[in-house]
């Protein structure tokens, strides 16, 4: 496979920095909904998950900005019209939800009643946005369900890889892993 064919180590980077941000995302938004509402633990789950979620919308905004700069790699010319639509309109929902999950968890605790602060990683008071209370029903919804369609979406897009790789035998799953001292 040549280096055309293959994500550079940045595009790499940031892809399994993300993925892994996401599942810890997933996994810490699960666990705190679950705990006792105002349990030292919970607290410090929603102040984690709130941070990794700010990582996360900084790491894709550099995505998309080294991806504008960058072409990744074709698609293999084996995918039809449909499967390349369908390729390219999931990358795009997994670009949109992204960004859009921690603006709409910035407005669910900029409006939430308990005026709870968030300081990033323990040390960086994120402000609120000036937006009114009643917002705040809306804004919880919207964060729940774009989780679940986060999910739905990660789902299909690593479905689609694993198919790529087990089924078609094609390289898109491989262009995105890291080569770890092979040429």
């Amino acid at each position: 496979m040549t280096a055309r064919n293959r994500y550079d180590a940045v595009a790499m980077g940031l892809h399994w920095l993300m993925a892994a941000a996401i599942l810890a995302l997933l996994g810490l938004g699960f666990t705190m909904t679950g705990l006792k509402p105002g349990s030292p633990l919970q607290f410090k789950l929603y102040q984690m998950h709130k941070s990794v979620g700010v990582l996360v919308f900084v790491l894709v905004a550099l995505r998309l900005g080294w991806r504008l700069g960058h072409q990744p790699p074709p698609l293999p010319a084996t995918m039809g019209p449909g499967e390349r639509l369908l390729a390219h309109a999931g990358h795009w929902a997994l670009y949109a939800l992204m960004l859009g999950m921690p603006l709409a968890g910035w407005v669910v605790v900029s409006t939430s009643p308990y005026n709870i602060p968030t300081i990033l990683f323990g040390v960086v008071n994120l402000p609120h946005l000036p937006l009114p209370r009643d917002l705040n029903a809306l804004a919880k919804g919207t964060h729940m369900i774009g989780a679940w369609l986060l999910i739905a979406t990660l789902v299909g897009h690593v479905a689609a890889a694993l198919r790529h790789h087990f089924v078609l035998g094609d390289d898109v799953l491989t262009r995105m892993l890291p080569r770890f001292g092979r040429k």
